[in-house]
């Protein structure tokens, strides 16, 4: 099969096409390089990985890389709400504007998996299932919201809400909320947590890549659906990432009596449906933070998107 990924050179594309290109597919990557190539250089040693330089909301270029392609999975985005917040309008363009010129573009039999995201529920008091009513707070949660519609009523498409990514990917990021927590308890040796009780629902990056290779390859059977993607089993308050992070390294702990997560990300999720597709996550929360706790002693970087 071969794959286009747009957004293939950020944090879950890497992960993804390391993936894809173990397992014989042939990938190209349809990325503006925002952050540089140098996460996507190791698999140029694989002739079945070529790489385009450019923008989602390019026309021209998006129909060039459609060329030949069975399948694409989108996640060329500005991810999370404060990279959304700073920039609103370039937001809607690429999450919105963007999507609908790829969907525009691609053939009626080109598949499609969208990566959407929990975000879209907002604020809801109990158990999420694919069936909540969708109430996104933020301009991040609007615009993945309004762009899975529109992929939804296009059809030819599996669109995931995602957990809350974290882990290691050779386009690392740290703007995610277990990361961050291990970054800041690891270099600073202490740790600010607001809203300490929240509790949101987490998946390892690497999961994140498999559930792709699970709509391939169950495509005929998830077609035109929305699937909360997770695991059952993973969901945890903020408090209780932070007590798994101490089993790891020691920092001071404090817990803030203000500051406020914008999406408002306060629920347990269901992950029924994804499951019954043969799907199931991997890797532990424990695993994850331990990777990373012991990658972060050689890690020195400039964070300005703190999760608390």
């Amino acid at each position: 099969m071969k794959v286009l990924i747009t957004g293939g050179a950020g944090y879950i594309g890497t992960t993804l096409t390391t993936m894809l290109l173990k397992r014989g597919d042939s990938v190209r990557c349809y990325d503006r390089l925002m952050y540089g190539a140098a996460p996507v250089l190791q698999f140029f040693c694989n002739p079945r990985y070529e790489l385009m330089q450019g923008d989602i909301r390019d026309s021209e270029k998006l129909n060039h890389s459609l060329r030949d392609v069975d399948a694409i999975i989108h996640l060329a985005a500005i991810v999370g709400y404060p990279a959304c917040k700073r920039d609103p309008e370039l937001a809607q363009q690429v999450n919105v504007l963007g999507t609908r010129t790829l969907n525009l573009a691609r053939s009626p039999n080109q598949l499609m998996v969208f990566a959407s995201t929990g975000s879209n529920y907002g604020a809801v008091q109990g158990v999420c299932t694919e069936e909540t009513a969708l109430n996104p707070l933020t301009v991040y949660g609007r615009t993945k919201t309004e762009a899975e519609k529109m992929l939804l009523d296009t059809g030819n498409v599996v669109a995931y809400r995602f957990a809350t990514t974290f882990g290691l990917s050779p386009r690392l990021r740290l703007d995610l909320l277990v990361n961050d927590y291990c970054y800041q308890a690891v270099q600073n040796r202490s740790l600010i947590v607001y809203e300490a009780h929240f509790q949101r629902t987490f998946i390892h990056v690497h999961d994140i890549a498999r559930a792709f290779v699970n709509a391939l390859d169950n495509y005929d059977t998830m077609r035109d659906q929305v699937y909360n993607c997770g695991d059952n089993r993973m969901n945890a308050s903020k408090l209780e990432i932070a007590k798994l992070i101490q089993q790891q390294t020691s920092f001071y702990l404090h817990l803030a009596g203000i500051g406020k997560d914008e999406d408002q990300r306060n629920y347990k999720v269901c992950y029924d449906k994804i499951q019954a597709t043969g799907y199931r996550t991997t890797v532990t929360l424990e695993a994850g933070i331990s990777e990373m706790a012991r990658a972060f002693q050689f890690l020195r970087v400039h964070n300005p998107y703190r999760n608390g």
